[in-house]
């Protein structure tokens, strides 16, 4: 397939970029960045473009995997930093199936990102899946914009598939490896009551239901890449300190990290519990669908 991918130099994009090129597939990745730096980080064998203003229209792209955005928790939510998640998501994307529909001969699907924010902070263990409503906070507001804005496409003819995507695992970035350097030291231990529910799922699972999806011609719509055993954010540590051989007694009062991180602090505090209902209902099986295994292979292999 020839694909066109935005945020392909990403945590996620970039795992899968080595994928789709490992099945021989042609790819041009969206990034601002030098292409010197590109091609050290991905490869030479991709094709880049600075804009999605300079793709030709009348170049045939059989899919569209949309991935781009600033990190969420990277920065407090300033008024000017949710303008830049918007712009960076929402923004980009409406541009994206604006090219769509420019397109002389339109992609036979658009993969969007979104996110588990989409059903905002829950606070308990009810279990959710792709029916349930979206929440009221600022993330929740952020994916329904953004699925909003992929799902345009839709009318254009496009099959759309939107990902809500959980904690993705990974010593080299996102929440493991923000967490490995204290749970090393011993010093590692549960988040406030410790009760949320943390919705996470393996990077390598997270690459192949993303392929998944691409080559399944049935799967449209809302899908959630979570693992389907979702876990308290107590049992996610007892489970990190485990597998590092550490304990895993000191909480981070939620005192501390509300003034860490202000009103983002509510996405760590509260979570979700999260069930991939559909995709497991499409046929996707997990690699890694128990939390153990898969820490144990992210952290020992």
């Amino acid at each position: 397939m020839q694909i066109l991918i935005t945020g392909g130099t990403g945590f996620i994009g970039r795992r899968l970029v080595a994928r789709l090129l490992s099945k021989g597939h042609r790819l041009t990745i969206l990034s601002r960045q030098d292409a010197v730096d590109v091609h050290r980080l991905l490869t030479p064998e991709v094709r880049l473009v600075k804009s999605l203003t300079a793709v030709n229209p009348s170049v045939a792209f059989d899919a569209v995997i949309n991935l781009a955005g600033e990190g969420v928790m990277d920065k407090r939510w300033t008024p000017p930093r949710k303008t830049q998640l918007l712009d960076s998501r929402v923004a980009l994307t409406s541009e994206l199936v604006d090219l769509i529909e420019r397109m002389e001969n339109r992609p036979g699907c658009l993969i969007s990102g979104s996110a588990i924010g989409f059903y905002g902070g829950r606070g308990d263990a009810a279990r959710l899946d792709e029916s349930s409503g979206a929440g009221d906070d600022f993330a929740s507001r952020l994916c329904v914009r953004w699925e909003q804005a992929a799902e345009r496409a839709k009318g254009l003819g496009v099959r759309v598939c939107l990902v809500r995507t959980g904690i993705v695992l990974h010593p080299e970035g996102g929440a493991l490896h923000e967490m490995m350097t204290p749970f090393r030291l011993g010093i590692g231990g549960p988040l406030g009551s410790g009760q949320q529910m943390m919705s996470w799922i393996h990077m390598e699972d997270m690459v192949n239901a993303l392929l998944f999806l691409l080559e399944n011609e049935s799967a449209e719509g809302a899908f959630n890449a979570t693992a389907p055993e979702a876990v308290s954010n107590k049992d996610f540590a007892v489970a990190l300190a485990g597998t590092l051989n550490r304990p895993a007694f000191l909480k981070m009062p939620a005192r501390v990290l509300k003034w860490m991180l202000g009103e983002s602090s509510e996405m760590v505090l509260k979570g979700q519990n999260v069930y991939p209902g559909r995709l497991m209902a499409e046929g996707y099986q997990f690699t890694y669908p128990q939390l153990k295994p898969a820490l144990t292979q992210l952290i020992r292999a």
